[in-house]
């Protein structure tokens, strides 16, 4: 039986998924991304649920990408490693209800993208952001940051791998709310009940229309040749 790596709990209309590798940072590895998706999935189907908070468990939302697992990529699986990471993108991009990401702590790399692929980002007084994977020679998904925080800044953070601390990130609308680390959790709850005032179809029609204006055949074209497609 595979390792729980997702835990998803539900509270009223809401649903809390959180990323259950703590002691690796909630790297993201395949299986974790495997797990999370087919989360995501059975929640998508769930009409009970309006809204879904996303958060990691301990003191790091997400590390990025478990990268252990580049060192063992063969050319024979190369092609469906970036397959499967790509998917993965587009899987939680296009998740039809609303998705919040509770950072309660550094989201860098692939965790700084997962965050961004969620509509709205509360952050804890302990997060900082980063894209540090340019330094190494991976590329970082400047078609995530362009729509959040403008083509300019998106363009700086790419190509500098920059840490961005939490003000700034408020600043510059990278995160929606900074709140003391004790309280993050609590704080999307709220926010999400507000959300689950309304209709589930309302709600997924809103949602609809964002997916629609971020051009998923376009993103799709991007990421997947930047994941090596």
């Amino acid at each position: 039986m595979s390792e729980k790596l997702i835990i998803v709990e539900k509270e009223g209309n809401m649903a809390i998924v959180t990323l259950n590798r703590e002691k690796k940072k909630n790297a993201l590895s395949v299986e974790l991304r495997k797990q999370l998706t087919d989360a995501l999935s059975k929640l998508a189907k769930d009409y009970e649920i309006k809204a879904v908070i996303l958060t990691g468990k301990g003191p790091v939302f997400s590390a990025g990408f478990d990268t252990s697992e580049f060192m063992s990529l063969t050319p024979e699986n190369m092609q469906a490693f970036f397959e499967a990471s790509w998917q993965y993108h587009v899987d939680v991009m296009t998740f039809p209800k609303p998705l919040i990401a509770v950072l309660n702590g550094p989201a860098i790399a692939g965790g700084l993208d997962l965050a961004l692929m969620c509509d709205f980002r509360i952050a804890s007084e302990t997060a900082f952001f980063q894209h540090p994977e340019i330094k190494f020679g991976a590329t970082p998904l400047y078609t995530l940051l362009k729509p959040v925080v403008g083509d300019g800044l998106a363009r700086d953070l790419s190509f500098t791998g920059r840490r961005i601390e939490v003000n700034e990130a408020l600043r510059i609308g990278l995160v929606n709310k900074v709140v003391p680390a004790d309280k993050v959790l609590e704080e999307a709850k709220l926010y999400a009940a507000q959300i689950c005032e309304s209709k589930l179809e309302t709600l997924m029609a809103v949602k609809k229309m964002c997916i629609a204006a971020t051009n998923m055949e376009e993103f799709s074209k991007i990421t997947k040749t930047a994941l090596g497609g």
